[in-house]
């Protein structure tokens, strides 16, 4: 199985778990476009390194995704699918066990990207892009915040109940959370109020597998 993509994207979640699962992929890097326009690079020049606006990458993921996942004459682009494909491919705790299991998968998946996601990377990106302690920058962390108190709470009250994501164990769910979390949790603010959800995505983030992959995301050059 090939993954394209680098580990600064959302191939973090699938390297994490391949990490989690012990299986070998194949890993060719590929850049977002985006950051090579960032640094005044043309990433349709020829010399351009490979990325998603480069022919040869989109001649196999048209949506110019990364990551994207090729096993065999399958070619998967989102994530979370990926993540789910290589869980069940592989069996175990980490895969649903059952039906129930699986559509609980993906309630949480489709929630975690549709609810919270898109706001938890803009307070990401207010962070990282340093207009946190501007005027600005408050103003708009507290409206992702009150933006995020439903959905925060939604998540709180289950992990208060459950724990984990799915089922008695940690799985492929956790994972898939816990990445969308890591977006909200540069803010301190938010996350103490929620401390179900902060202790569990400290617990996840203690995870061997885990501390691999940031090492490896540290360490990348592109």
């Amino acid at each position: 199985m090939k993954l394209y993509g680098v580990v600064s994207s959302r191939a973090s979640r699938n390297v994490w778990l391949a990490n989690e699962l012990g299986i070998e992929l194949e890993r060719i890097p590929v850049i977002q476009a985006y950051r090579l326009e960032e640094q005044g690079l043309d990433p349709r020049s020829d010399d351009a390194p490979l990325n998603t606006l480069s022919p040869e990458f989109l001649a196999l993921s048209p949506a110019g995704m990364v990551p994207l996942l090729v096993d065999g004459d399958l070619a998967l682009f989102e994530s979370f699918a990926i993540n789910h494909y290589l869980a069940e491919k592989s069996g175990g705790e980490l895969a649903p066990q059952d039906a129930q299991e699986r559509a609980q998968f993906e309630q949480w998946g489709l929630y975690g990207t549709s609810a919270i996601e898109p706001l938890a990377l803009d307070i990401m990106w207010t962070y990282v892009k340093g207009r946190a302690q501007s005027e600005a920058g408050m103003a708009e962390l507290e409206r992702l915040r009150a933006a995020l108190l439903r959905p925060m709470a939604v998540l709180e009250a289950h992990l208060v109940r459950k724990g984990v994501m799915v089922g008695d164990r940690f799985t492929v769910a956790d994972i898939n959370m816990a990445e969308v979390l890591r977006y909200a949790a540069f803010d301190a603010p938010l996350m103490a109020r929620f401390g179900a959800v902060a202790a569990w995505l400290e617990r996840c983030h203690a995870r061997p597998a885990f501390k691999m992959m940031m090492a490896e995301r540290a360490a990348e050059t592109l």
